[in-house]
């Protein structure tokens, strides 16, 4: 490897936000022919460093060197002109127009022969194996194709130094064996592949080199033929960490939450959900699984008041007390009913937190219509905020820090911590370990099998089927709105999930 030289090689690249060090000289070799995984715990500066290489930011110091040739990156333009393109974990497309569309948009072109550069995007898809028609449009493709159209848009480019942002995050098993398929394409293609990625049996599977960032700087580099699991989460976290799920066996199962024949519709009148009928427990966690939007989000909004039902039913069961509906009730009125419900959305700043206000504020939008006290009681807020903090490390410079501020995986702790600490009778959670890293994770399942103890209904909504088989007793099953399965978490695999996702399996609900 010292005789090549490297695609890129970033030298003692520094990076700061005001106070905030995302990145302090750190030093990196990216070669062709391989593929490179970027590990690190939640503001460790890895896609930070990823952003300087693909021209969205500018580094404080430091130089970057393509081919051996110093670069200078001031745009993502500049970074394509390069070779070097980046596929975020959000993507960047418009829905109403098709696959080709949408990879030419943008280029400088005196006339748009869309009839060749659907004849190009073909010849790119049978080269590395994807599965695209150039003219199906965006709003008619599933997560796994609107990826493929993003990886095929720098192709189109010329790319041969490719970024990939977590992207397994969203895929069934099935789409991501097909993603990795590809990626082993590339790299026998020679192209330079680098992935961000918090799946570390992924990057087992897939990557040649693991490099390790702490605190924004290089820890170390490993050879992933020659590591495992355990040496990559001690270098990331710095200390030996327990990477074991404990799953107590439910204790005083009872229902909690009864949903029946419920259909939920949008506002254009297409159904979300379709006839789901399922009964959450007490002293349980109850997985929800599927490719994205199969109806998780309006499924939990449903549940909390926050989403008109077109019909059937969702009916609360206290343990000493009549079942009550919650049909036509909203978040207060369910309140105002005792029922304790907490709802961890899957957009944290958009429906979770408030992002300019800080920490002890969004503890307080919990508990600020509590009593009838003409003052308002910041004393208790400012507690919860300290022991969120302390209990899942929240990186902050203060309780006073608005959440904007937070790095994502740490503004998803704060959200976690303040709706666990309000002590609910039912725990609704919408990908909650998204973007945290696995320390951060692990904290989190210990939290909901903490909850479970407690006797909470805990209903989880998770994108990686390896935590659910390890962490949810049962796995309901969810494709095009309807529940294709509902699975014993302790029995089945995932690649049994994964075929109900797709409603392959033709399973029935147990």
């Amino acid at each position: 490897m010292e005789n090549r030289v490297a695609a890129v090689s970033m030298r003692g690249i520094t990076k700061t936000f005001g106070k905030t060090v995302a990145n302090k000289n750190v030093s990196i070799d990216i070669y062709r022919g391989e593929i490179l995984s970027l590990l690190g715990e939640n503001g460790s500066g890895k896609t930070t460093l990823m952003n300087m290489l693909s021209g969205i930011y500018l580094p404080d110091a430091g130089q970057i060197l393509v081919d051996g040739k110093e670069a200078a990156i001031r745009s993502p333009k500049d970074a394509l002109d390069l070779g070097i393109g980046m596929i975020h974990q959000h993507f960047k497309l418009v829905d109403v127009m098709t696959a080709t569309e949408n990879i030419v948009l943008g280029l400088k072109e005196e006339k748009y022969d869309l009839k060749e550069s659907s004849r190009k995007i073909r010849e790119i898809c049978d080269r590395y194996g994807f599965d695209l028609n150039p003219e199906q449009k965006i709003y008619d493709m599933t997560v796994s194709q609107k990826q493929t159209v993003e990886i095929v848009k720098v192709l189109y480019r010329k790319a041969d130094i490719l970024i990939l942002d977590e992207p397994t995050a969203v895929l069934t098993p099935q789409e991501t064996e097909r993603l990795f398929d590809v990626l082993r394409n590339m790299r026998k293609d020679n192209k330079a592949v680098v992935i961000i990625t918090h799946k570390l049996n992924e990057v087992l599977e897939i990557s040649d080199q693991v490099d390790i960032l702490r605190s924004g700087e290089f820890i170390g580099s490993l050879k992933t033929s020659e590591t495992n699991v355990q040496e990559m989460t001690d270098m990331m976290v710095g200390r030996a960490v327990e990477l074991n799920i404990d799953r107590p066996q439910p204790q005083n199962v009872e229902p909690r939450l009864v949903i029946s024949n419920l259909t939920v519709k949008s506002e254009d009148g297409i159904t979300k959900l379709d006839d789901v009928s399922f009964t959450a427990n007490a002293g349980e966690i109850l997985g929800i699984a599927g490719i994205s939007n199969s109806g998780q989000k309006e499924l939990l909004e449903a549940i909390a008041g926050l989403q008109p039902t077109e019909h059937g039913d969702i009916s609360y069961v206290p343990h000493d007390g009549p079942q009550e509906s919650l049909i036509g009730k909203d978040p207060l009125d369910i309140q105002r009913m005792g029922i304790s419900l907490s709802f961890v959305p899957e957009d944290r700043l958009g429906m979770g937190l408030v992002a300019n206000m800080d920490l002890t504020d969004n503890m307080m939008l919990r508990s600020f219509r509590k009593g009838r006290r003409r003052t308002v009681d910041r004393a208790t807020p400012r507690k919860v905020a300290q022991d969120v903090v302390d209990q899942l490390e929240v990186a902050t410079p203060g309780l006073t820090t608005p959440v904007r501020r937070l790095s994502g995986g740490n503004v998803q702790k704060v959200l976690v911590g303040r709706e666990i600490a309000s002590a609910p009778s039912v725990l609704l959670t919408a990908y909650a370990v998204r973007g945290l890293d696995i320390n951060s994770s692990y904290a989190i399942y210990d939290l909901m099998n903490k909850q479970k103890e407690r006797g909470v209904a805990v209903i989880y909504v998770g994108e990686d089927l390896d935590v659910l088989l390890q962490l949810a007793d049962r796995i309901l099953v969810l494709c095009g709105g309807k529940v294709s399965g509902i699975l014993d978490g302790r029995t089945t695999d995932k690649y049994e999930v994964g075929l109900l996702m797709t409603s392959l399996g033709g399973g029935e609900a147990k």
